[in-house]
């Protein structure tokens, strides 16, 4: 191998995984977990199980698009810019979920099951259904079953409240379609049609915002009478993604702001989540 090509496949293999929706999903399971209660060994078990089927789940997604990349050149992909191929890819991504899967029964055959549900889900997505109408169905199964990995995976077992699987499964909803707003034109390219595609950018926005606020009002279903804080973050959640419906709405121009108050309202429903445990 040529000098400095590690390097090259590494950051290859780095960027493949989609490392920001990944670092998100497990830093989320990983304060849940906390915050249920789990003993932190616990916890970065169930942080490791995650990492790795949010890893599996990325370089499966780019291996399927490789060749769909490289025919219209999207070089943002690193598949396309030669750090790393889809020979490699298909290896990382069978061998993360094995150690996903592995990690995820050590944990318990109930939450190892479910989290391997999500993480099946997601694969789903990869093989097939990102390009239909029905795309939003593996992000609400993924992120619906999220919560209830660290709930199961307690000393005493349990599914979390309705509110939490609603309001996490509504947020993963809301997620897929603000990821597309700003890949029109490359997944035009690519001929990735699921629903956020079909309906376009600015219908997707106003739904990822409409998604937002109703996950909000699910969490707050769950929120106990001694969590103030988590029902003031829920309701200014609410209220700021309500805001970047509207504008969504408006004239043209408005869809940046739009778009960040949405990621704002993202924050704050995420940070009352974790107070509604």
């Amino acid at each position: 191998m040529p000098p400095g090509r590690p390097v090259a496949v590494a950051r290859g293999l780095l960027v493949a995984c989609h490392p920001l929706p990944t670092l998100a999903v497990t830093a989320f399971a990983t304060a849940w977990s906390l915050a249920v209660g789990l003993a932190p060994v616990r916890a970065a078990l169930v942080a490791l199980a995650v990492l790795l089927g949010q890893l599996s789940i990325g370089w499966c997604n780019d291996a399927v698009d490789a060749p769909r990349d490289l025919a219209v050149g999207r070089r943002d992909k690193p598949v396309v810019q030669g750090l790393v191929s889809r020979r490699m890819l298909v290896p990382a991504a069978v061998g993360a979920l094995a150690c996903c899967t592995a990690a995820s029964l050590a944990l318990g055959v109930r939450p190892g099951v479910t989290h391997l549900v999500a993480v099946a889900a997601g694969w789903a997505y990869d093989l097939g259904l990102k390009s239909t109408a029905a795309s939003p169905l593996p992000y609400a199964v993924a992120f619906g079953l999220l919560p209830a990995v660290a709930t199961l995976a307690a000393p005493a077992p349990s599914w979390p409240l309705p509110g939490v699987m609603v309001g996490a499964a509504l947020l993963g909803v809301a997620a897929h379609f603000a990821n597309t707003v700003g890949d029109a034109a490359d997944d035009a390219a690519t001929d990735v049609r699921g629903l956020p595609q079909r309906l376009g950018p600015a219908t997707s926005l106003r739904v990822s915002a409409v998604l937002v606020a109703v996950a909000a009002l699910a969490l707050l279903t769950a929120a106990g009478r001694a969590r103030e804080a988590s029902i003031v973050l829920l309701v200014a959640g609410a209220l700021v993604a309500g805001s970047g419906g509207v504008l969504a709405g408006r004239m043209a121009g408005r869809g940046r702001t739009a778009f960040r108050l949405t990621l704002a309202a993202v924050a704050l429903v995420v940070a009352g989540f974790l107070f509604t445990a």
